[in-house]
């Protein structure tokens, strides 16, 4: 066991995380040649396309120094602020952790908050200069800003590069030399932390757990703690590239169980693995509950397809905890899910996995954030979907939810985001220099502002510069109306949205202009409306497709014409009355990005 090391990478997106796992990969020889690769533990199409990890990774490589030889686990986490959970159940299963920082950008806001995830979790922190080969690198700086934020002495941070291998064999050393190896009691009942899943159409679900206490051997009968579920354990094994089947696995490894679990609500993750014959007494304390910020319907485009789409999601809520969802129906849409997701590129990976993974075709409502309703006889509740908004005149008041925001930015960009968060109803609370040409914005803002497209507007403002990291503070109240689209007097629910007030009037009109261009024209006229309650605030007309019916009329008196323009008035009118507008699917998905 003293031996073992287990450490994760934790970093800002973009830092290089997976560029330096692929060199200590090959310094330790983990990979054979031929199956080497950029980015060789993103094993999904989605990540290589985006360059972004969006799931943590495990992989074991074997190290010998001084003639001894190390079992290193190494997880690679992602770094966007959406997959956070990814990041805190993988500090979880570790006692160190690699803090990446990027020579040419200095320490960013996700760097920040993934390394307070590590010291709450007691973690060995190892600090690296990663990018120190680029032109454009400024080592000096950077290092003096990881010895403010950590404390630490010059001498303790490691350089290195990611793309030469510079430095690589000295963080190999370090890891040996500073993580701690773990602690646990090989002789006390079998305890194992369940950190991660899988589904495999041909196995099961394989679960990726970390043995606090005791050991597991293959064949062993095992209990699921919080379920209470029983299985035999068919196959226990260590996670090298592809998955290495072990006889037994002893206190402080890193591995996975198959045991031909097929029903995907039996394995939770943060849930504890221990023998039947000789139970742990209590379970590991798992991981802080997810709190899902951006909530959205997801629907079937095909109602037939509504329980392959249960199906899919189950298995994919294996594979990313992170994601909650509980049936809802819509009027336009029919049977589907409400999602709660973590952030807006959540949702979207979430609807790319279900696409390419599953083959199931979508539709995603407007995504918002959950309410808390006050009425008149001193109830409250939580509103999750617009529809569930009470009557206005039982209605007290709304408390929306809200969040600090730390904005790390150039001081050349700070005017310009300042007036973004401003526009977002922000709050400055703090101003703080870092350097000489770095500024630390801290603000509170209302989460339903931030939900849209401010992440993108602030990479937009700062040429990328901007970093961006937040967490709720609590709800406040505020003054939110419920804003309906009406087509021909007919509300459409899955485009009905809650907005604030001071924002109704100029987001109706957008997206009824918006709706004018998507909407195909039919044989009469459609009337798009904005409302709130009943009054309206906006309106459109998709002009009718006419037919020229007086063509066949040439010289002779006008009456004749306008005969049949009567004529075709009152058919037309008829049409409306009898006939059905669709809304396509680009509606729903064009709202989300009206600007």
């Amino acid at each position: 066991m003293k031996n073992i090391r287990n450490f994760c990478i934790i970093a800002h997106i973009d830092h290089g995380k997976s560029t330096l796992a692929d060199r200590l990969l090959d310094v330790t020889n983990t990979i054979p040649d031929r199956e080497k690769q950029a980015q060789v533990l993103d094993d999904m199409d989605l990540e290589r396309e985006r360059g972004i990890t969006i799931k943590s990774h495990a992989i074991q490589m074997d190290y010998e120094q001084d003639g001894e030889k190390y079992v290193l686990n190494l997880i690679d986490t992602p770094g966007h602020v959406d997959f956070s959970y990814e990041v805190s159940r993988s500090i979880a299963a570790c006692e160190g952790a690699l803090l990446i920082v990027d020579a040419t950008q200095g320490i960013q806001a996700q760097t920040i908050s993934n390394l307070y995830l590590a010291i709450e979790n007691d973690l060995e922190i190892i600090p690296i200069l990663n990018k120190i080969d680029l032109p454009n690198a400024n080592p000096e700086d950077v290092k003096e800003q990881i010895v403010d934020l950590l404390g630490c002495g010059i001498d303790d941070i490691l350089s290195a590069s990611g793309k030469t291998g510079e430095g690589v064999p000295e963080i190999l050393e370090a890891v040996v030399a500073r993580v701690p190896a773990p602690t646990g009691d090989p002789e006390a009942p079998l305890q194992a932390l369940i950190f991660d899943s899988e589904y495999n159409s041909f196995r099961g679900i394989i679960a990726y757990i970390r043995v606090m206490n005791g050991e597991i051997k293959k064949g062993d009968t095992v209990k699921f703690v919080n379920t209470g579920k029983e299985y035999q354990a068919d196959e226990i094994g260590v996670l090298r590239l592809n998955q290495e089947p072990r006889k037994s696995l002893k206190t402080g490894d890193v591995g996975y169980i198959i045991s031909g679990i097929k029903t995907s609500t039996e394995v939770k993750v943060g849930d504890t693995v221990t023998q039947k014959d000789n139970p742990c007494s209590v379970g590991i304390d798992g991981f802080s509950e997810v709190k899902p910020m951006v909530f959205a319907g997801v629907y079937p485009i095909d109602s037939e397809d509504y329980e392959d789409l249960r199906a899919s999601m189950e298995k994919l809520k294996l594979n990313d905890a992170s994601l909650t969802f509980e049936p809802e129906s819509s009027m336009a849409l029919g049977f589907g899910f409400r999602c709660g997701f973590l952030g807006l590129l959540h949702m979207e990976i979430i609807q790319e996995r279900l696409d390419r993974e599953f083959n199931m075709n979508v539709i995603t409502t407007v995504p918002n954030v959950s309410y808390v309703a006050h009425t008149n006889k001193g109830d409250k509740f939580e509103m999750h979907n617009p529809s569930d908004m009470p009557d206005p005149n039982s209605l007290d008041f709304i408390e929306e939810p809200y969040i600090k925001a730390q904005i790390i930015t150039k001081s050349e960009y700070t005017g310009t985001l300042m007036n973004l968060c401003m526009s977002k109803r922000g709050i400055m609370t703090n101003q703080l220099y870092l350097t000489s040409d770095r500024v630390e914005l801290t603000y509170e803002m209302p989460l339903g502002e931030i939900v849209f497209d401010f992440y993108d507007k602030l990479k937009s403002i700062s040429k990328g510069y901007a970093s961006f990291d937040y967490f709720l503070i609590g709800v406040r109240p505020a003054k939110l109306v419920k804003l309906d689209i009406l087509l021909n007097g007919e509300g459409v629910d899955a485009l009905s949205t809650l907005i604030h007030f001071d924002n109704a009037q100029s987001f109706g009109r957008r997206m009824c202009e918006k709706l004018k261009e998507l909407i195909p024209r039919q044989q009469f006229d459609i009337a798009i409306q904005g409302a709130i309650g009943a009054k309206i605030i906006s309106r459109e007309t998709v002009k009718a497709v006419r037919k020229d019916v007086t063509a066949k009329c040439y010289g002779g008196d006008i009456t004749r014409k306008r005969k049949l323009l009567e004529k075709q008035k009152k058919g037309k009118k008829k049409m409306k009355q009898i006939g059905n507008v669709e809304v396509p699917q680009k509606a729903f998905l064009a709202v989300l990005k009206l600007d």
